[in-house]
Protein backbone atom coordinates (compact mmCIF):
# COMPACT_ATOMS: atom_id res chain seq x y z
CA UNK A 1 0.00 0.00 0.00
CA UNK A 2 0.99 3.41 -0.99
CA UNK A 3 0.73 6.47 0.79
CA UNK A 4 -0.39 9.98 -1.31
CA UNK A 5 1.91 12.85 -0.15
CA UNK A 6 -0.72 14.74 1.15
CA UNK A 7 -1.48 11.56 3.40
CA UNK A 8 2.34 11.79 4.51
CA UNK A 9 1.29 15.19 5.33
CA UNK A 10 -1.43 14.46 7.38
CA UNK A 11 0.46 11.87 9.05
CA UNK A 12 3.48 14.04 9.79
CA UNK A 13 1.32 17.02 11.12
CA UNK A 14 -0.97 14.47 13.23
CA UNK A 15 1.95 13.09 14.74
CA UNK A 16 3.54 16.63 15.38
CA UNK A 17 0.11 17.39 17.14
CA UNK A 18 0.74 14.31 19.27
CA UNK A 19 3.90 15.49 20.54
CA UNK A 20 3.21 19.10 21.04
CA UNK A 21 0.40 18.09 23.35
CA UNK A 22 2.52 15.72 25.12
CA UNK A 23 5.55 18.13 25.80
CA UNK A 24 2.90 20.73 26.91
CA UNK A 25 0.86 18.39 29.10
CA UNK A 26 4.94 17.52 30.54
CA UNK A 27 5.07 21.74 30.65
CA UNK A 28 1.74 21.75 32.41
CA UNK A 29 2.42 19.18 34.74
CA UNK A 30 5.51 21.15 36.11
CA UNK A 31 4.04 24.74 36.00
CA UNK A 32 2.38 24.18 40.03
CA UNK A 33 5.51 23.82 41.17
CA UNK A 34 7.64 26.19 39.97
CA UNK A 35 5.01 28.62 40.16
CA UNK A 36 5.08 28.07 43.90
CA UNK A 37 9.45 28.23 43.75
CA UNK A 38 8.99 31.32 41.99
CA UNK A 39 6.84 33.19 44.35
CA UNK A 40 8.62 31.75 47.21
CA UNK A 41 5.67 30.07 49.26
CA UNK A 42 3.09 27.56 49.26
CA UNK A 43 -0.47 28.41 50.13
CA UNK A 44 -1.38 25.69 53.31
CA UNK A 45 -5.13 25.04 54.17
CA UNK A 46 -4.93 23.63 57.67
CA UNK A 47 -8.34 24.60 60.44
CA UNK A 48 -6.25 26.60 63.05
CA UNK A 49 -8.94 24.85 65.30
CA UNK A 50 -8.38 21.37 65.60
CA UNK A 51 -5.44 20.76 68.30
CA UNK A 52 -2.86 19.13 68.30
CA UNK A 53 -2.66 19.36 64.86
CA UNK A 54 -3.39 23.25 64.45
CA UNK A 55 -4.62 25.61 66.60
CA UNK A 56 -4.05 29.32 68.37
CA UNK A 57 -1.91 29.12 71.50
CA UNK A 58 -2.30 31.53 74.83
CA UNK A 59 0.18 33.87 72.77
CA UNK A 60 -1.85 34.15 69.50
CA UNK A 61 -0.15 32.07 67.50
CA UNK A 62 -0.91 29.50 65.43
CA UNK A 63 1.08 26.28 65.88
CA UNK A 64 0.11 22.27 65.84
CA UNK A 65 2.02 19.49 64.11
CA UNK A 66 0.58 19.60 61.26
CA UNK A 67 1.47 23.66 61.54
CA UNK A 68 5.11 22.86 61.75
CA UNK A 69 5.12 19.49 59.68
CA UNK A 70 3.45 22.37 56.89
CA UNK A 71 6.72 24.90 57.92
CA UNK A 72 8.83 21.58 57.35
CA UNK A 73 7.26 20.52 54.44
CA UNK A 74 8.18 23.98 52.43
CA UNK A 75 11.79 24.54 53.89
CA UNK A 76 12.03 21.32 52.07
CA UNK A 77 10.60 22.73 49.23
CA UNK A 78 12.60 26.20 49.27
CA UNK A 79 9.83 28.11 49.97
CA UNK A 80 8.24 29.76 53.07
CA UNK A 81 4.96 28.18 54.44
CA UNK A 82 1.58 30.72 53.90
CA UNK A 83 -0.54 29.03 56.41
CA UNK A 84 -4.38 29.71 55.19
CA UNK A 85 -6.72 28.96 58.34
CA UNK A 86 -9.96 27.03 56.43
CA UNK A 87 -12.90 25.92 58.07
CA UNK A 88 -13.55 21.88 57.43
CA UNK A 89 -16.67 22.07 54.66
CA UNK A 90 -14.87 25.00 51.97
CA UNK A 91 -10.66 23.27 52.42
CA UNK A 92 -11.37 20.91 49.59
CA UNK A 93 -13.17 23.12 47.53
CA UNK A 94 -10.56 26.38 47.93
CA UNK A 95 -8.23 23.61 47.13
CA UNK A 96 -10.36 22.80 43.73
CA UNK A 97 -10.80 26.44 43.15
CA UNK A 98 -6.61 27.16 43.55
CA UNK A 99 -6.98 29.04 46.49
CA UNK A 100 -4.64 26.78 48.16
CA UNK A 101 -1.88 24.94 46.75
CA UNK A 102 -1.96 21.91 49.34
CA UNK A 103 -3.97 20.88 52.58
CA UNK A 104 -2.57 19.23 55.57
CA UNK A 105 -5.54 19.01 57.45
CA UNK A 106 -5.27 15.13 58.44
CA UNK A 107 -7.24 14.39 55.28
CA UNK A 108 -7.78 10.91 55.22
CA UNK A 109 -6.99 8.92 52.45
CA UNK A 110 -9.96 7.01 51.00
CA UNK A 111 -10.59 5.21 47.52
CA UNK A 112 -13.45 8.09 47.24
CA UNK A 113 -11.22 10.91 47.92
CA UNK A 114 -8.60 9.36 45.51
CA UNK A 115 -10.70 9.81 42.92
CA UNK A 116 -11.15 13.41 42.72
CA UNK A 117 -7.66 14.41 44.46
CA UNK A 118 -3.84 13.60 44.53
CA UNK A 119 -2.31 12.31 48.03
CA UNK A 120 1.26 12.15 49.50
CA UNK A 121 2.09 8.91 51.77
CA UNK A 122 0.67 9.15 54.66
CA UNK A 123 2.19 11.33 57.68
CA UNK A 124 -0.57 10.05 60.12
CA UNK A 125 -1.45 6.27 60.80
CA UNK A 126 -5.17 6.82 63.10
CA UNK A 127 -8.17 5.67 63.60
CA UNK A 128 -12.02 6.82 64.54
CA UNK A 129 -12.42 7.15 68.00
CA UNK A 130 -15.80 7.78 69.98
CA UNK A 131 -14.65 10.35 72.74
CA UNK A 132 -17.73 10.45 75.67
CA UNK A 133 -18.10 12.53 79.34
CA UNK A 134 -15.35 10.42 81.72
CA UNK A 135 -18.40 9.88 83.33
CA UNK A 136 -20.24 7.62 80.57
CA UNK A 137 -17.21 5.78 79.59
CA UNK A 138 -18.47 2.62 79.55
CA UNK A 139 -21.28 2.99 77.93
CA UNK A 140 -19.62 2.84 74.53
CA UNK A 141 -17.47 -0.07 74.03
CA UNK A 142 -17.79 -0.99 70.63
CA UNK A 143 -19.10 0.83 67.41
CA UNK A 144 -22.52 -0.99 67.92
CA UNK A 145 -23.08 0.92 71.12
CA UNK A 146 -23.69 4.27 69.16
CA UNK A 147 -26.94 3.25 67.95
CA UNK A 148 -29.90 5.54 69.53
CA UNK A 149 -27.09 7.85 71.14
CA UNK A 150 -26.68 11.59 69.53
CA UNK A 151 -23.04 11.45 67.62
CA UNK A 152 -21.60 14.99 66.68
CA UNK A 153 -19.27 14.50 63.65
CA UNK A 154 -17.79 16.92 61.03
CA UNK A 155 -19.79 17.92 58.40
CA UNK A 156 -18.57 16.30 55.37
CA UNK A 157 -16.05 14.07 56.71
CA UNK A 158 -15.11 11.02 56.47
CA UNK A 159 -16.47 10.03 60.11
CA UNK A 160 -20.07 11.18 59.27
CA UNK A 161 -20.04 8.76 55.91
CA UNK A 162 -18.79 6.23 58.37
CA UNK A 163 -21.22 6.56 60.70
CA UNK A 164 -24.05 6.41 58.12
CA UNK A 165 -23.00 3.31 56.59
CA UNK A 166 -22.00 1.38 59.90
CA UNK A 167 -24.57 2.67 62.82
CA UNK A 168 -27.25 3.71 60.82
CA UNK A 169 -29.53 3.93 63.17
CA UNK A 170 -27.10 6.08 65.54
CA UNK A 171 -28.52 10.47 65.53
CA UNK A 172 -26.34 12.22 63.95
CA UNK A 173 -25.55 16.23 64.35
CA UNK A 174 -23.18 17.61 62.16
CA UNK A 175 -20.80 21.09 63.00
CA UNK A 176 -18.84 22.77 60.68
CA UNK A 177 -15.90 23.79 63.67
CA UNK A 178 -14.65 21.62 66.30
CA UNK A 179 -14.89 23.70 69.79
CA UNK A 180 -19.00 23.88 68.70
CA UNK A 181 -18.74 20.18 68.89
CA UNK A 182 -16.88 19.77 71.77
CA UNK A 183 -19.01 22.26 73.77
CA UNK A 184 -22.12 20.25 72.91
CA UNK A 185 -20.48 16.95 73.87
CA UNK A 186 -19.57 18.77 77.64
CA UNK A 187 -23.07 20.54 78.29
CA UNK A 188 -24.59 17.18 77.44
CA UNK A 189 -26.16 17.79 73.96
CA UNK A 190 -24.77 14.99 72.56
CA UNK A 191 -23.46 11.75 73.59
CA UNK A 192 -20.49 11.34 71.70
CA UNK A 193 -18.17 12.96 68.90
CA UNK A 194 -15.93 10.82 66.46
CA UNK A 195 -12.90 12.25 65.52
CA UNK A 196 -9.57 11.43 64.90
CA UNK A 197 -8.08 8.71 67.84
CA UNK A 198 -4.64 11.12 68.24
CA UNK A 199 -7.16 14.25 68.42
CA UNK A 200 -9.27 12.47 70.93
CA UNK A 201 -6.46 11.09 73.43
CA UNK A 202 -5.07 14.76 73.24
CA UNK A 203 -8.22 16.46 74.09
CA UNK A 204 -9.15 14.27 76.90
CA UNK A 205 -5.28 14.77 78.43
CA UNK A 206 -6.51 18.53 78.44
CA UNK A 207 -10.18 17.98 79.55
CA UNK A 208 -10.31 15.56 82.40
CA UNK A 209 -14.17 15.42 82.39
CA UNK A 210 -13.64 13.08 78.29
CA UNK A 211 -12.14 10.50 77.65
CA UNK A 212 -11.48 8.21 74.33
CA UNK A 213 -13.87 5.63 74.87
CA UNK A 214 -12.51 1.72 74.17
CA UNK A 215 -10.17 1.14 71.07
CA UNK A 216 -10.48 3.01 67.96
CA UNK A 217 -13.09 1.38 65.62
CA UNK A 218 -10.73 1.51 61.84
CA UNK A 219 -7.09 2.12 60.66
CA UNK A 220 -6.77 5.80 59.22
CA UNK A 221 -3.87 6.92 57.12
CA UNK A 222 -3.73 10.91 56.42
CA UNK A 223 -1.76 12.57 53.50
CA UNK A 224 -1.34 15.86 51.98
CA UNK A 225 -3.97 16.42 49.53
CA UNK A 226 -3.37 17.79 46.33
CA UNK A 227 -5.17 18.84 43.09
CA UNK A 228 -5.09 15.86 40.48
CA UNK A 229 -2.73 16.71 37.56
CA UNK A 230 0.52 17.97 39.53
CA UNK A 231 3.02 15.07 39.49
CA UNK A 232 6.02 16.85 39.91
CA UNK A 233 4.59 18.98 43.12
CA UNK A 234 3.27 15.77 44.72
CA UNK A 235 6.61 14.27 44.06
CA UNK A 236 8.71 17.29 45.90
CA UNK A 237 5.95 16.70 48.52
CA UNK A 238 7.10 13.38 49.11
CA UNK A 239 10.67 13.44 48.90
CA UNK A 240 10.34 16.11 50.94
CA UNK A 241 8.57 13.37 53.52
CA UNK A 242 11.19 10.94 52.92
CA UNK A 243 13.95 13.34 54.53
CA UNK A 244 11.83 14.65 56.83
CA UNK A 245 11.12 10.65 57.96
CA UNK A 246 14.96 9.67 57.36
CA UNK A 247 16.43 12.93 59.77
CA UNK A 248 14.15 12.08 62.22
CA UNK A 249 11.99 15.33 62.23
CA UNK A 250 8.59 13.07 61.48
CA UNK A 251 9.49 11.31 64.73
CA UNK A 252 10.33 14.36 67.23
CA UNK A 253 7.34 16.44 65.75
CA UNK A 254 5.30 13.38 66.85
CA UNK A 255 6.39 12.74 70.10
CA UNK A 256 5.94 16.88 71.25
CA UNK A 257 2.44 16.77 70.12
CA UNK A 258 1.47 13.19 71.22
CA UNK A 259 4.30 11.80 73.30
CA UNK A 260 4.31 8.89 70.61
CA UNK A 261 5.60 8.07 67.01
CA UNK A 262 2.22 7.94 65.33
CA UNK A 263 3.89 8.99 62.02
CA UNK A 264 4.03 5.16 60.61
Amino acid sequence: MTISVFGKQLLGTGAALVLGLGLLGQAVAGEQLQKIKDSGSISVGLEGTYPPFSFVDTDGKLTGFEVELSEALAKELGVKARLQPTKWDGILAALESKRLDIVVNQVTISDERKKKYDFSEPYTVSGIQALVLTKNKDTIKTAQDLAGKKVGVGLGTNYEQWLKDNVPKAIIKTYDDDPSKFQDLRVGRIDAILIDRLAALEYARKAKDTIAAGDAFSRQEAGVALRKGEPELLDAINKALDKLRADGTLKKLSEKYFSADVTQ
